[in-house]
């Protein structure tokens, strides 16, 4: 069995292979419904080696206590610089199941520009004469529709990257900046490996805050508690993540838990990004948990009121520990997360399966406003306020079309191609959650509005809830050709489609 397919990228053909000989590619245009995910990282297309973990339990024959895990090596004999690279499987079981190989290739399309040959967009960047054709060849006993499902989410990860990456170069040379180096604590999570990955591609150096004891480059250990005071040494800008997860349900103990997660340690760096006099700048996760959980149609922009609740008391509490910081002079950054949507984790991630067997439905009424955010948004935002200068304060990482819990459960539905008719009762979230938990989680109603990033003009890649669901679910169409800047426009207009959700 094969597969092969090629995909027209607006692209010069150099900065596609810089960025599939960057580490931090395969971990960028590996899909989050996969069952693999990647754990480490060939150094080199000609002949180095990547390595995949199951990321959960998996099926049939390949289940059992060891996980094995899929090593891809790159065969030298197959490589041609700028050209081609080719990766093979070479651990069992999947060697004898599949016998995967895979040939990448890039070649050059010459565009045909209208008007004068040295133009540029309309944000500075620049307009290419040549595109990319970007081509897979698949030799490997596994179904086509499934390696559809992957080329296509990879196809337009790649080409929507490429598009932000242009913007964030542009910014850069705007305010004069180079590459920066960037310490990031929660590396290992959702957010943090999707961040890290794509700061990594964009040309800087990062540090990932460890609480175990390293050496290994790239890594600083840092206690949450107590961080050495020459932590941030050397460190432009620190990107603080780190904190228990607040899913679970909302016991005293868990309570405190999460705030005790968040608290004292940021403002212990904060407290070293003071004694750095303002040379390092501050970019803190938040969390629209500041608005309350019950504001019904109000809507909220970063001005909004803070509200009650435990969890609203928690986000002012973490907000505030940033003050020695901002009382420093250094620049702060407060990311005021809505619901992230991963199809690797996350509430996406735990209702994809349920809905998927067709026994999902709105929670209650389905009145209640929900806030969202696909992840490689929250990604780009996060990458923006490490290198522009314009982004400080409360900022409120939220799509701009926050949707009713049975608009998203409707959509969610379609994507899936499922039905959704099974309403869950409102009290039920409260046996898992607890009756807090319920409200502030299950229950929220929060209509949250990104005003701060419309007023920086800043594109989203997914307006459209629809098209969030499509790319982390890989529900798209396979593309033949994609248009300059896939990321959608502020003003609403997406210049390339993400496409109608695919089998």
């Amino acid at each position: 069995m094969s597969f092969s397919h090629t995909c027209i990228i607006d692209a010069e053909p150099e900065r596609v292979w810089q960025y599939f000989s960057s580490p931090g590619a395969l971990r960028r245009l590996a899909p989050p419904f996969l069952a693999l995910q990647p754990v480490s990282e060939a150094s080199s297309l000609a002949e180095g080696t990547a390595v995949l973990a199951p990321a959960t339990s998996l099926p049939g024959p390949l289940r059992g206590p060891s996980h094995p895990r899929w090593i891809a090596r790159h065969d030298p004999r197959g490589y041609i610089e700028g050209a081609r690279f080719v990766d093979r499987c070479a651990s069992a079981p999947y060697l004898q199941l599949t016998g995967w190989v895979h040939t990448h290739t890039v070649e050059a399309v010459d565009n045909e520009p209208e008007g004068a040959e040295d133009s540029a967009n309309s944000d500075g960047s620049a307009s290419s004469t040549q595109s990319t054709a970007v081509g897979d060849h698949v030799d490997a006993r596994v179904p086509a529709g499934f390696l559809a499902r992957t080329f296509a989410y990879r196809y337009r990860q790649l080409a929507a990257d490429l598009d932000v990456l242009e913007r964030l170069r542009v910014a850069a040379r705007e305010r004069g900046a180079g590459s920066l180096t960037v310490a990031v604590s929660g590396a290992s999570g959702l957010v943090g490996a999707q961040l890290t990955a794509f700061l990594t591609i964009a040309g800087h150096s990062v540090v990932r805050l460890v609480r175990h004891e390293s050496d290994r480059p790239g890594e600083r250990q840092w206690d949450p508690e107590s961080p050495a005071p020459d932590l941030l040494d050397d460190i432009d800008v620190l990107v603080h993540l780190a904190g228990a997860p607040i899913a679970g349900r909302f016991t005293d103990a868990h309570v405190e838990k999460v705030r005790s997660s968040r608290i004292g340690p940021t403002r212990a760096l904060a407290e070293l990004v003071a004694a750095r006099g303002g040379a390092t700048a501050l970019v803190c996760a938040s969390a629209i948990g500041l608005f309350g959980a019950e504001r019904g149609d109000e809507i909220l922009d970063e001005d909004a009121a803070p509200g009650e609740g435990p969890v609203a008391d928690i986000v002012r509490e973490w907000e505030d520990a940033c003050a020695p910081a901002r009382d420093a002079g250094a620049r702060v950054v407060n990311v005021r997360t809505g619901i992230a949507l991963s199809g690797a984790g996350g509430m996406l991630g735990a209702l994809a399966p349920l809905f998927s067997t067709g026994l999902g439905g709105k929670i209650g009424d389905g009145e209640q406003w929900l806030s969202w955010i696909a992840l490689d948004d929250l990604v780009d935002i996060y990458a923006h306020a490490v290198v522009d200068p314009r982004f400080e304060g409360a900022i409120n990482a939220a799509a701009p079309n926050p949707v009713r819990n049975s608009e998203f459960t409707e959509i969610l539905g379609h994507v899936l191609r499922r039905p959704t008719v099974i309403p869950v009762p409102a009290a039920a979230p409260a046996l898992v959650l607890g009756r807090d938990g319920a409200r502030e989680l299950a229950l929220a109603d929060q209509r949250v509005v990104p005003a701060r990033l419309a007023e920086l003009d800043h594109p989203f890649r997914f307006r459209s809830l629809s098209g969030a669901l499509a790319h982390e679910l890989g529900r798209e169409k396979l593309p033949d050709v994609l248009p300059d800047a896939p990321v959608e426009t502020p003003g609403g207009a997406a210049e390339s489609s993400p496409g109608e959700p695919g089998a």
